[in-house]
């Protein structure tokens, strides 16, 4: 595991290094999707559908999203009625993102309020759809988990 966790990292590195910001985000969500899902599932299988979500989760937030967005999806997960959807267009991108989150709950094993939502995105003319969740920080910001 210790290994696995050495080569994506020095992956990231490399790939960062050459790559657009979508690129990046996309490996670093399936890096650390993988991880997660060999640490759960302790198989391939959970490994490869890990890192499918990690990376589809990673090109979507690590890339076509901006600051602008992140507020948006920042406010959204704070304010947002359970089961309504939230739509924004961002003004620089012309990006089209819709989001419907689901009601908080306490995730048993960290303690943190979290919130799972369903992301819609239109990105260069191309929908994309995902489903994210975010919990609480320390600090009482909301953090996307993978």
């Amino acid at each position: 595991m210790k290994y696995l966790s050495v080569v994506a990292l020095l992956f990231l590195l490399l790939l960062s290094s050459c790559a657009t910001k979508g690129q990046t985000g996309a490996a670093g969500g399936a890096a650390a999707g993988a991880l997660i899902g060999q640490a759960i599932g302790h198989n391939t299988g959970a490994t490869l559908i890990g890192a499918a979500v990690g990376g589809m989760l990673g090109y979507i937030v690590g890339n076509e999203m901006d600051k602008h967005d992140r507020d948006q999806l920042n406010n959204v997960y704070e304010r947002g009625g359970s089961n309504q959807r939230s739509t924004w267009v961002n003004p620089d991108s012309g990006n089209r993102y819709a989001v419907t989150p689901q009601p908080a709950y306490q995730n048993q094993s960290t303690h943190q309020v979290c919130r799972k939502a369903e992301i819609s995105a239109v990105i260069d003319g191309k929908p994309q759809r995902t489903y994210s969740t975010a919990c609480r920080n320390e600090y009482g910001e909301w953090e996307l988990q993978n």
